[in-house]
């Protein structure tokens, strides 16, 4: 394995071309095939410039193989390049982003509840060599790989935690995808989780546990608003019975809420100590 260094594209490209020092040598028959394409070249000159002259776009990048071996250790281009036409071939490389869905994947949590997640990846590569030398289709490998790296993720995660958490779930996907598929020259760029189906059951489950809830809060609430009211009322009952005048204060304010109302009907409050002496002369 030779490590070829691409300070344009990456760090380090592992490329499996040869165990040698010489991997990069044609040897004495190639070196003979480079000299008579050269000699037909000089000869049908320029038939053959039509053949030799190729052109990539700004965001591609030429890879060329020259009697099978790659002749240089970074791509072509862009622009124009020159090519053998008997001994040289190439392959052209999309540098653009590619961004592809991860299919639904049927997933059981940590917490053994089942969930159908799908996702969507983006990455671009960023070193043409490593993608053509190490691995012979580097979109496929990196869309088959970011399935089963969802199911690993994810199968370590309990339902909270695949729910609450999913940017940094995404996070954790993106950090091993990257790691993996660096050897292919590829960057992980983004990954993001785009839905989390349940089971129709777990979510009735789930939105009668809600409502439960929702409820015991509620009455919660209701107890603690009447046990400040009867405070309240307590509170009022001190001050008035400190002052007599306050009661007939409070019940003429009582008899202006009610006339207000335009009511046909008004109640006339007698204390029970007033009753109580009529009761006692009978």
């Amino acid at each position: 394995m030779q490590i070829l260094h691409t300070p344009h594209y990456m760090s380090t490209a592992f490329i499996s071309l040869s165990s040698d020092k010489n991997s990069g040598s044609l040897g004495c028959f190639g070196w003979m095939l480079v000299i008579i394409s050269l000699l037909f070249i000089g000869v049908t000159f320029p038939i053959t410039l039509f053949m030799c002259v190729k052109i990539v776009n700004e965001y591609e990048r030429a890879v060329i193989f020259r009697l099978g071996r790659i002749s240089d250790r970074k791509p072509k281009g862009p622009g124009l390049f020159f090519v053998l036409p008997c001994t040289d071939n190439f392959v052209k490389v999309d540098l653009r982003t590619v961004s592809f869905d991860i299919p639904p994947q049927e997933i059981l949590t940590r917490d053994s509840v089942t969930v159908c997640v799908d996702g969507v990846v983006y990455f671009r590569i960023h070193c043409p060599i490593s993608s053509v030398a190490n691995v012979s289709n580097a979109h496929l490998s990196t869309r088959l790989l970011a399935q089963t790296t969802l199911r690993n993720v994810l199968g370590t995660k309990n339902l909270a935690e695949l729910l609450s958490d999913r940017e940094g779930i995404s996070l954790s996907m993106q950090e091993s995808l990257d790691e993996a598929t660096d050897p292919w020259g590829i960057k992980v760029e983004r990954v993001e989780i785009k839905d989390v189906k349940l089971p129709q059951q777990l979510q009735r489950a789930m939105a009668a546990e809600a409502e439960a809830s929702r409820e015991a809060r509620a009455k919660i609430i209701a107890a603690e608003g009447e046990m400040n009211a009867s405070r309240a009322l307590k509170e009022a009952s001190l001050v008035i019975a400190e002052s007599p005048s306050a009661l007939q204060l409070r019940y003429l304010q009582t008899l202006n809420a009610i006339a207000a109302e335009k009511n046909s009907t008004i109640i006339f409050p007698l204390p029970i100590d007033v009753m109580s002496n009529f009761m006692q002369r009978k």
